[in-house]
């Protein structure tokens, strides 16, 4: 069995012991006050209106943001770039022509950001750039407008989408100089499981 575990860490990817190990540990469904949860979801807020989060979680004219403390501001992708109906730009220019996938997190200053999943804005549903912290509350505690999940089912699609090297992982570690989301994978995690543990409350 330690041979097994030696050789499954030997296997891991040189970005994993940063990104990892985030578990999902629900806290006992009501176990949480509504104002640690209120707490939790500020925190929870922090994270997906950071740039690092927000700028591709755009609604149906499929074109990303530019923003954050290295734009004066905000303003749609340059070079006229968008997803298309597909979210991957197939249609004009694919996401993939500049942000790499590759086999690490690490992208040199001023060089296309690099994840390890295929680069894809998220469903349309769950469009929230510029939207108030009340709003995206709502929004994402509504199956409806985030890909069918509970609770417990949105921290696990952030622990299994950075496990993968994805944009959950790419968000707090963006490399190349860029602003990280703020608190931590973990941090995120945990504090998702808090506001839910808590109801899902949302600020009025």
């Amino acid at each position: 069995m330690i041979r097994v575990l030696a050789l499954m860490l030997m296997a891991a990817p040189a970005w994993a012991e940063e990104v990892m190990p985030s578990i999902v540990a629900p806290p006992e469904e009501g176990s949480v006050s509504t104002a640690d949860g209120l707490a939790a979801w500020e925190r929870v807020h922090e994270v997906v209106s950071h740039p690092r989060c927000a700028n591709c979680h755009v609604g149906g004219d499929h074109r990303p943001m530019w923003s954050g403390p290295e734009y004066p501001q905000a303003r749609p992708h340059g070079m006229n770039i968008s997803g298309g109906d597909s979210r991957m730009g197939i249609e004009t220019l694919p996401c993939a022509t500049c942000h790499i996938t590759g086999d690490s997190l690490e992208s040199a200053p001023h060089a296309a950001p690099q994840a390890m999943i295929p680069w894809q804005l998220p469903p349309v549903e769950m469009a929230w750039y510029g939207l108030d912290g009340a709003a995206i509350c709502r929004q994402l505690r509504d199956p409806a407008t985030n890909g069918g999940r509970d609770w417990v089912e949105l921290a696990e699609h952030l622990r299994d989408d950075a496990s993968h090297g994805g944009f959950v992982a790419w968000g707090f570690q963006p490399g190349g100089g860029r602003e990280p989301a703020p608190h931590g994978l973990q941090a995120h995690i945990d504090d998702v499981l808090k506001w839910g543990a808590a109801g899902q409350p949302c600020p009025e």
